[in-house]
């Protein structure tokens, strides 16, 4: 893989696929559904913030989120919901506004790059810190796909994508509510897409 490069080629599909012993097409899939196949938005790396999270990584940083929420209810919330995602660059925005309250916890509050991993994965996929990982994030799509060949071995996800087990795969992946954004579904569609061509 060369790292020079920030878009990652058929090549390095190829390879990872290879690497983790998976059909080409489930990397492919996962790679659409969950970014559209683009890690970058401009020079930024795609990111969606999610409010809750940075809700609980404030608590787990010692801070009361309630104390912080008079003009932050877009960034800061305790349940989930889509209700204030903005999508592309401006997903940025709402980071810089929760790096305003803390910065560590608002930056493991994203999701980031092709992949979308979340940025509170930073300690048990082994990096350094959550800045070396942001870092790295920045860099290139072959750290987005680094990342994600390391989340797939944590957590023990590389079974369940061999056996076609969606379901179980975007439990694990993308939480308990996967059901609500057919998450499964549209992986198996993108898998039998790429399948075919």
């Amino acid at each position: 893989m060369n790292r020079n490069n920030r878009f990652l080629s058929e090549a390095d599909l190829i390879q990872a696929a290879e690497k983790f012993e998976l059909e080409l097409p489930i990397i492919k899939a996962v790679n659409e559904v969950e970014s559209g196949g683009m890690g970058f938005v401009g020079s930024k790396p795609k990111i969606l913030f999610e409010g809750h999270v940075f809700w609980k990584q404030l608590e787990r940083a010692g801070l009361k989120p309630n104390d912080h929420l008079n003009g932050n209810e877009k960034v800061l919330y305790k349940k989930w919901t889509t209700q204030f995602y903005l999508g592309g660059l401006k997903e940025h925005n709402r980071l810089e506004q929760a790096k305003l309250i803390n910065e560590a916890a608002a930056l493991e509050s994203a999701s980031w790059g092709l992949f979308q991993i979340m940025g509170n994965n930073w300690k048990s996929l082994g990096y350094s810190s959550i800045n070396e990982f942001v870092t790295l994030m920045h860099q290139n799509e072959g750290a987005h796909l680094e990342a994600f060949g390391r989340f797939l071995k944590v957590n023990k996800l590389i079974e369940p994508l061999q056996k076609l087990q969606w379901a179980k795969f975007a439990r694990r992946y993308n939480g308990a509510g996967f059901k609500k954004n057919k998450y499964d579904e549209k992986l198996e569609r993108a898998y039998n897409k790429f399948k075919a061509t």
